[in-house]
């Protein structure tokens, strides 16, 4: 029979702690994705380039990132890194993983969107007189993003959503974290990971609504 007693207010005198929690995940995942898109675009030019090592270090980079699950990626930078002497804090675990996985997805899209770009948007600005590298920076990497926001936004909340991963990792202060803690001191385990899944829920709606937002001011035309 159901004979579960809710106690709501538990939760919710904790949820100054969980949004603090929050604002470590927000912060994990924007670090990922600046990072990711940085390398990404770097990966990307690689894959299209004619130099056989640059082809085979991205090639494989995106290759593990997309066919591998992202909590092995998460472990492997805490964990499988540390036989090599290197020891990451499970804050920095979490960051290398997603941005390893972001990097990876966004490599795929943005590559995806270098040629979508006419090879005349290139041809007609290094008629105007730029070089290849201010071609490419000031013509095609713009429309490069315009092609590619939709899934970048998508990409965000993935990584939103892949910070409760540092759960696996002992990372306590996302909201992940801080959610078990309270629920490792509480046993209400229902009400604080019901009440973090609406912060999870709030933050990805309000990535979306941002993103439509940057949207409709960046690409009205």
């Amino acid at each position: 029979m159901f004979n579960y007693t809710f106690h709501w207010h538990q939760a919710l005198r904790a949820l100054p702690d969980m949004l603090w929690g929050a604002l470590v995940t927000i912060e994990v995942a924007v670090l990922s994705m600046v990072l990711g898109i940085a390398f990404a675009v770097l990966l990307a030019v690689a894959r299209m380039s004619a130099n056989r090592l640059a082809y085979g270090a991205a090639t494989t980079w995106i290759e593990v990132a997309r066919n591998t699950p992202a909590l092995f990626q998460i472990y492997m930078a805490h964990f499988g890194l540390g036989s090599f002497g290197i020891h990451l804090s499970p804050w920095w675990a979490l960051l290398a993983g997603i941005t390893f996985n972001n990097a990876g997805y966004l490599a795929e899209t943005f590559r995806g969107a270098l040629r979508a770009i006419p090879p005349t948007q290139t041809r007609a600005a290094r008629s105007l007189g730029m070089g290849p590298l201010r071609a490419f920076w000031s013509v095609v990497m713009p429309q490069m993003f315009r092609i590619s926001f939709p899934p970048m936004t998508n990409q965000m909340v993935w990584a939103i959503l892949m910070t409760s991963l540092g759960l696996t990792v002992g990372l306590a202060t996302d909201l992940a974290g801080v959610t078990q803690e309270l629920n490792v001191r509480t046993f209400r385990t229902f009400e604080f990971f019901a009440l973090a899944a609406v912060l999870y829920y709030l933050i990805a709606k309000a990535v979306m609504l941002g993103a439509r937002l940057i949207a409709w001011r960046l690409f009205r035309y």
